[in-house]
């Protein structure tokens, strides 16, 4: 099992237990922020996967209710991600791939599965619809609980009052990178 260590402390990476309180997060600064990137999420993931309809992209596939439900909710998620990294103080951090990584998986959770070009290469149109379609809601939720997962470790942090740093330690290790468990 690996553990993620923020600010010298180190938390199992699957705990799930209350958020802890931030008061930046009632600045308007933020809301501002996670509105603005919630917004920018959801039509970043639904223009070209044609959830939200446009004349640029035609779905070959009907839209499923899990494509129009997971939308919504991974793009609040990332964009309260995204806004973190608005707060004074908060500077960047691992969970920056962890946040793209989810976006990703989430926009190939919520495509169209015939659409995707990658897909049709790999496994042709009869191969998507039979392998890749039924896969999809298992990326979707992989998608939101990776971005869960980076928005926690984001929110410890600052509730912990300390700096979020790139930068690595003396032994070239980053602050919030995953490492093995001490015994």
């Amino acid at each position: 099992m690996s553990v993620l260590r923020v600010c010298g402390e180190s938390y199992a990476a699957w705990e799930f237990s209350t958020l802890p309180r931030v008061p930046q997060l009632r600045t308007t600064r933020f809301l501002l922020a996670f509105a603005g990137a919630s917004v920018v999420a959801a039509l970043a993931m639904g223009i070209p996967t044609d959830v939200i309809p446009n004349p640029w992209y035609q779905r070959m596939t009907p839209v499923r209710p899990l494509d129009v439900a997971m939308l919504p909710a991974l793009s609040i998620v990332v964009g309260a991600l995204v806004a973190t990294y608005a707060l004074p103080g908060a500077r960047a951090f691992s969970s920056l791939s962890a946040g793209s990584g989810s976006g990703l998986l989430g926009t190939f959770a919520i495509g169209c599965p015939v659409c995707n070009k990658v897909v049709i290469l790999v496994l042709g149109y009869s191969g998507a619809l039979a392998y890749f379609a039924p896969v999809q809601p298992a990326l979707a939720a992989a998608g939101l609980v990776l971005a869960s997962i980076a928005l926690r470790g984001r929110l410890r942090a600052l509730a912990r009052g300390c700096s979020i740093d790139s930068s690595p330690d003396q032994r070239g290790v980053l602050a919030a990178q995953t490492l093995p468990k001490r015994r």
